[in-house]
């Protein structure tokens, strides 16, 4: 599960549709705003991108029928994941966007083993 954190524009979604574009996603990625989740399939995973921007309180997540997505063969990508708080189990990955002047920072903190062995799989210049 990988929790993507930041304020209104700082590039949740875009990450999301580069990450989807990587994973050699050939369409349009669409943002979860209104619909909540948007659903991919890949032959490997089925990756869910959720966006609880719109919930209103935690009770939401108890009746969204969302839970049947979290599991060991998907991938769960949330945005806003402070909407839903301690009604999810930890991330494997929490990415928090910043914005910093005109540009963006991001930080990465690995919250399990496969965070871990994420995080040093992949090579900076």
């Amino acid at each position: 599960m990988l929790f993507i954190s930041g304020d209104l524009g700082a590039g949740k979604t875009t990450l999301v549709r580069g990450l989807l574009r990587g994973l050699g996603h050939p369409g349009r990625a669409k943002s979860p705003t209104y619909a909540l989740v948007e659903p991919y399939s890949f032959p490997s995973l089925d990756l869910y991108h959720f966006d609880f921007y719109r919930f209103k309180d935690r009770s939401e997540w108890l009746s969204s029928g969302f839970r049947e997505h979290f599991n060991a063969q998907s991938l769960c990508v949330v945005e806003w994941p402070e909407k839903v708080g301690d009604r999810l189990a930890p991330p494997d990955l929490h990415i928090r966007l910043d914005f910093d002047g005109d540009a963006r920072s991001a930080s990465l903190e690995a919250r399990s083993g496969a965070g871990e062995a994420w995080l040093s799989s992949l090579r900076f210049p």
